[in-house]
C-alpha cells in the first residue's frame, strides 16, 4: 500500500503542476474567488504524503512479545511527528515552487496569500489527524492503508 500512496502522491503533484494553466483552473475561478480552494488542495496532498511514509515501529525490549503484548511493534502509528513533519516540509515545498513556477505563466500569477492558504491546508489536514488518531475509526483507515506491509 505504501507504494501505491508514493506514486498517488506523486501523480497529484504533477497534476498541481500540470492542471496550473489549464482551462480546468480558469473554469473553477468563478467558484473560488479567494483561492480557498488551496486549503483542501494541500490538505490531501498531505494526508497523501503522511500515508506514503513507513510507519514508525516500536520494538519490545523482551525477545518474545507475547510475554509483553503491551510493549509490540507498532506499524500503526501515522501521528508520528517526525513523517508529519517531513510531509509538511515536503507539501510547502510544493506549494512555493507552484507559486513560482505560477509565477513565469502567462495566465496565472504567484500569490504570497496562496502559500499562506496551503500552509492552513497543511496544519488543517495535521490537526485532524492529530484529532482523529484518539479515535479506533482512525486507526483501523490506517491499519487498511498498510496492510499488505
Amino acid at each position: 500500500m505504501l507504494v501505491f500512496f508514493r506514486v498517488l502522491s506523486a501523480l497529484y503533484i504533477s497534476g498541481i503542476f500540470f492542471l496550473a494553466d489549464s482551462s480546468v483552473v480558469e473554469e473553477m475561478a468563478a467558484f473560488n474567488p479567494y483561492s480557498l480552494l488551496h486549503i483542501p488542495l494541500y490538505g490531501i496532498l498531505t494526508l497523501l504524503l503522511i500515508l506514503s511514509f513507513s510507519p514508525k515501529r516500536t520494538r519490545s525490549i523482551y525477545s518474545n512479545s507475547s510475554t509483553n503484548p503491551t510493549n509490540s511493534i507498532d506499524p500503526i502509528d501515522l501521528g508520528n511527528p517526525s513523517n508529519q513533519l517531513i510531509a509538511g516540509i515536503i507539501a510547502l515545498v510544493v506549494a512555493v515552487a507552484d507559486e513560482i513556477h505560477q509565477a513565469y505563466l502567462p495566465n496565472r500569477n504567484a500569490s504570497v496569500i496562496d502559500v499562506l492558504l496551503d500552509i492552513m491546508g497543511i496544519i488543517l489536514c495535521m490537526f485532524v489527524i492529530k484529532c482523529m488518531k484518539r479515535t479506533a475509526g482512525f486507526s483501523k483507515i490506517v491499519a487498511f492503508t498498510h496492510r499488505n506491509k
